[in-house]
């Protein structure tokens, strides 16, 4: 009886996670192989293990024909191919476990760290994270619990080697889905995120249901929510911001902090010249022009920033502008700071376009046209009554 034999097996099921069934295998194929190679062998054998006993027996037809040698061949098998054999198994498994989950987020345990690449445990793989996926001023210590994004896996010669990183913007995506239940139950859609690892973010959300605040949801109540996201990325600094539709107040809302007066649209170029209250200025470009940077990332629109005493002055060839009579656009009946007419076209039903200090404009202008129909009614009724 050999249970020694059937022990190693189970040993090794519980060390590399792969069943005993396959292990079992793995040997029988292995050392079939090595018993073809001999003299005389007869090629329609198998070889079998008993599990109870730990025997092993090359059969054919039902009938033990197995070599007097058998025994030295099974342990030079055992020491070369069949551990060789195990691996590649192992890795297959690996690949096709983690290769479903690139762009995953899993916690590790960080097991070495050096100054090029970091070490990280994810359970039953070792992951690679370079310097190149690393936040810049992080720390990470031995035993330290982590949670890493899932970004590539290949195959080289030893193994499959996986990649995971901590600067992605889609860490920041995950930890938000994991602390959302309107992301993870698709009512709060992430519509767009611009990251700088370990210093500042900008996300960009979208609620698909009516009465649902997708600022708010991200928030949490008492900011809990997107506390535990900042926690988990060191203190990253985290704009939360609404998406919206409107190019031109899509990138007044990615501006802010700041305040913006106007924003002027070139959309063949993709190009907005935005126009800020001078007092504004540093704070939309920010320190070092992160803040305007995010926001370039956020919206995919180049964007000039100017304050408002150096602002274009866009001259009679834009103060005539209008569109074709045909044309079912409007020009924006807003009126500027420099007393000009704004030159974006106005949002569909409406007479003044998305920029929001020109939607301001637009609920005083509908007051006063509602107010002025009114005191033409109450004229007639009286006339009526007289």
């Amino acid at each position: 009886m050999n249970t020694a034999l059937i022990s190693a097996l189970r040993d090794i099921e519980n060390d590399k996670g792969i069943s005993f069934e396959i292990v079992k295998g793995v040997l029988e194929e292995s050392l079939l192989a090595a018993y073809l190679q001999r003299e005389g062998a007869d090629e329609e054998a198998q070889v079998e293990l008993d599990e109870e006993t730990g025997d092993l027996r090359v059969m054919k037809d039902g009938e033990d024909i197995t070599p007097t040698d058998f025994t030295r061949i099974a342990a030079q098998v055992m020491r070369q191919t069949f551990y060789q054999r195990l691996n590649e198994v192992h890795n297959e498994q690996l690949l096709e476990e983690y290769g479903e989950r690139m762009g995953d987020i899993v916690t590790g345990i960080v097991q070495q760290s050096h100054r090029r690449m970091t070490l990280v445990d994810l359970g039953r793989v070792e992951a690679l994270l370079p310097a190149s996926e690393q936040v810049p001023g992080e720390r990470y210590e031995n035993g330290q619990r982590i949670k890493v994004y899932l970004l590539e896996i290949r195959e080289p010669g030893r193994g499959p080697s996986m990649t995971v990183s901590r600067r992605h913007e889609g860490l920041l995506r995950g930890l938000f889905e994991l602390e959302v239940p309107e992301i993870y139950d698709g009512l709060v859609e992430i519509k767009a995120i611009a990251r700088e690892g370990g210093l500042r973010s900008k996300v960009a959300v979208w609620s698909n249901e009516q009465g649902i605040d997708p600022v708010g949801a991200c928030v949490g109540p008492r900011g809990s929510r997107v506390r535990a996201v900042v926690s988990e990325l060191r203190n990253e600094k985290i704009d939360i911001i609404q998406w919206h539709p409107d190019p031109a107040q899509f990138i007044a809302k990615a501006l802010s902090p700041a305040r913006v007066r106007e924003v002027y649209l070139d959309e063949d170029e993709r190009q907005a010249e935005v126009i800020v209250p001078d007092d504004q200025l540093s704070l939309a470009i920010g320190r070092e022009g992160q803040n305007a940077r995010l926001a370039v990332k956020l919206t995919d629109w180049k964007i000039d920033i100017k304050p408002e005493s150096q602002a274009t002055d866009y001259g009679d060839a834009v103060e005539g502008w209008e569109p074709e009579e045909d044309s079912a656009m409007h020009r924006c009946r807003a009126v500027l700071s420099n007393g000009r007419r704004c030159a974006n076209t106005a949002l569909t039903g409406s007479l003044f376009c998305g920029i929001p200090s020109h939607q301001e404009q637009a609920v005083e202008f509908e007051g006063m046209v509602e107010g002025g129909a009114a005191g033409v009614t109450e004229g007639s009724q009286e006339v009526v009554d007289e």
